[in-house]
């Protein structure tokens, strides 16, 4: 006799859903990472205009280029403000992301552990059997030699 659990759609159910969950956590850790690597551009761009700015003024430079290169420094700085805000964004969706998963994880290790004690009893239960029928064997053989 074979072993059937009788929730073991459910078990599967968990299981797809905590792999559901971990790839949605793999894509929040992806665009973190896209934003992050994105900040770091933006702060690569920022330095090199900060340096090039300082060139530009130690070369006596015309001031509306002065202006130009100073200005350009300001929309980067509010692009690395904006890009701080959403990898502060992407930070919390990674954190969420990975609370859902560790809920998911529990809510299926609480099935299966349920599947493994019904698998436990019905191991037990045919041991039971098995040892009954051997003892009914036994008894009759018992029976037949005495005859």
């Amino acid at each position: 006799m074979k072993f059937h659990y009788t929730f073991q759609k459910v078990v599967d159910l968990k299981g797809n859903e905590k792999t559901q969950a971990e790839w949605m956590l793999s894509s929040a850790i992806g665009e973190l990472q896209t934003q992050e690597k994105d900040m770091v551009e933006l702060m690569e761009q920022r330095n090199g205009t900060l340096v090039a700015l300082q060139d530009a003024a130690e070369r006596r430079t015309p001031m509306a280029a002065i202006l130009e290169m100073q200005d350009y420094v300001d929309y980067l700085d509010n692009c690395i403000a904006r890009k701080q805000t959403e990898i502060s964004r992407a930070h919390e969706e990674v954190t969420m992301k990975q609370e859902n998963l560790n809920s998911k994880a529990l809510d299926e290790k609480v099935w299966l552990k349920a599947r493994d004690k019904a698998l436990g009893i019905f191991k037990q239960n045919m041991n039971l059997r098995e040892q009954n029928e051997l003892d009914e064997m036994a008894t009759v053989r018992f029976a037949m030699k005495s005859l």
